[in-house]
């Protein structure tokens, strides 16, 4: 059993070993380690207290960038509503120049129906005024002695005439 427990000069020994390293480090290592944990636990808090700022700003961002992304959508929305605008305006306004210019070109295609009805009604009136001339020629160079005969004569240039009118 003598192995198992140590005898009492190594336990004094070790008493006096360990005292003596705890005076040396509470003298001259105890305040950097107490220095460092405290540097470190500051550290480790500044940095929670930034990643909870970045987490913050992170937050306003994102509203930030959501407030814009409407703002977007709406200035969107105004722009196709102008652009839909100025197309129908455009449409319209070509319809009616359209509109405009085929109202002109019908107009001038009844003056110019009017005038070539006026034309060809002019020379009818010529050529029917041409054969009233000639027919009274014939009918005055034929001199007729019998009444008859003249009215004969007449009724058959009217029945000529009549037939050429068709």
């Amino acid at each position: 059993m003598d192995l198992l427990l140590p005898g009492i000069g190594l336990l004094i020994w070790t008493l006096v070993a360990f005292l003596l390293v705890f005076f040396i480090l509470k003298k001259f290592a105890w305040k950097i380690i107490i220095q460092s944990l405290n540097d470190r636990e500051k550290g480790i808090a500044d940095s929670l207290e930034t990643a909870q700022k970045v987490k913050a700003e992170m937050v306003q961002l994102k509203s930030e960038n959501e407030a814009l992304m409407v703002q977007a959508r709406e200035e969107r929305t105004k722009m196709l509503k102008e652009a839909k605008e100025t197309k129908d305006k455009l449409i319209s306004d070509a319809k009616e120049q359209a509109k405009a210019e085929a109202a002109k070109v019908i107009a001038d295609a009844y003056a110019a129906i009017e005038t070539k009805k006026m034309a060809a009604l002019t020379d009818v009136k010529n050529q029917i005024g041409n054969m009233v001339i000639e027919i009274s020629e014939k009918v005055i160079r034929k001199q007729l002695d019998n009444k008859a005969e003249q009215e004969r004569y007449i009724q058959q240039m009217a029945g000529e005439l009549h037939q050429f009118g068709k």
